[in-house]
This record gives C-alpha cells, sequence and structure tokens, in this order.
C-alpha cells in the first residue's frame, strides 16, 4: 500500500501543531485514563483508519490494558470488559461519529448516559475527543495513509 500523497497535516504550514494543539487542549478535561484511547480505537474501527486503529491499540497496551479490552472494544456492548462509563463513552462516540445514520444523530438517551457519568469539562474533553480522531480518521483515509509510515 502507498499513500496518495504527503499527509495533509504535514503538508499546510500550521496544520499539524494545531490539530495536536487542539487535541491536547481537549486531554484537559477529568476522564479517567483509558476512556479516550477506547474512544479512538472505537472511533477508528468505525471509519476504517488503519493507521489510528494500530497507534490507539498499541497505546492501550503500552498503558497496561489487557487483551480482552483491547480485542472487545469493536464489540462492547456484549462484551464484560467495560465500566458503565466507558460505555456510555462508546455510545456517545460511535453516535459522534454516525451522525448520517439516524434523523436524531446523538439521542437524548446516549447524551443523557454520557452526562451521568462525566462532569460538564470531562463531557466537552470527550466531544472534543470524539471530534478530533474523526478528523485524523478522515485526513488518514482519504489519503490512504499507510500505518507506521509517519
Amino acid at each position: 500500500m502507498q499513500a496518495r500523497m504527503a499527509h495533509p497535516a504535514m503538508s499546510i504550514p500550521g496544520a499539524f501543531d494545531a490539530l495536536q494543539a487542539l487535541a491536547e487542549a481537549a486531554g484537559h478535561g477529568s476522564l479517567p485514563q483509558a476512556v479516550p484511547e477506547l474512544v479512538n480505537l472505537r472511533v477508528s474501527q468505525i471509519n476504517g483508519c488503519s493507521v489510528c486503529v494500530g497507534m490507539h491499540a498499541e497505546a492501550l497496551k503500552k498503558a497496561g490494558e489487557s487483551d480482552e479490552r483491547i480485542w472487545a472494544v469493536g464489540a462492547w456492548r456484549d462484551a464484560p470488559f467495560f465500566t458503565e462509563a466507558e460505555r456510555a463513552a462508546l455510545a456517545l462516540a460511535e453516535a459522534v461519529t454516525r451522525i448520517s445514520d439516524s434523523a436524531d444523530p446523538v439521542p437524548d438517551e446516549v447524551y443523557d448516559e454520557a452526562a451521568e457519568h462525566f462532569d460538564e469539562p470531562a463531557l466537552a474533553s470527550l466531544i472534543l475527543i470524539i471530534t478530533m480522531i474523526n478528523a485524523w480518521n478522515r485526513l488518514n483515509v482519504a489519503t490512504r495513509q499507510v500505518p507506521g509510515a509517519w
């Protein structure tokens, strides 16, 4: 596999730094440690971004997550390895990622469940994280970036 072009975030001056700055700002919420990477992995699976699937699975492994939790992210609803807060975050991540799949893309029950587990700063952080991984996925998929190439 070969990339179609250089990564857009690397090609436009300031783009990478801007994306990284937003990602860093998003990390200032009080989310439990595993939640951002679980969300990043799940969204990347949905979007078919092999660069990010590999990167975030590896990050989870380095953070000490079990193989069972990493492997089960794609089937989180049926796997016993996730907390209720993690399930709420994953449900919100799926809804925000698949906004064109429903007339009510982020139903109140999905949002409200996340809001039960996360205070407003953490919820804001979670929504920014979901938005950022969707942006990275779209950049990588559109240009067919190769895992491990950069």
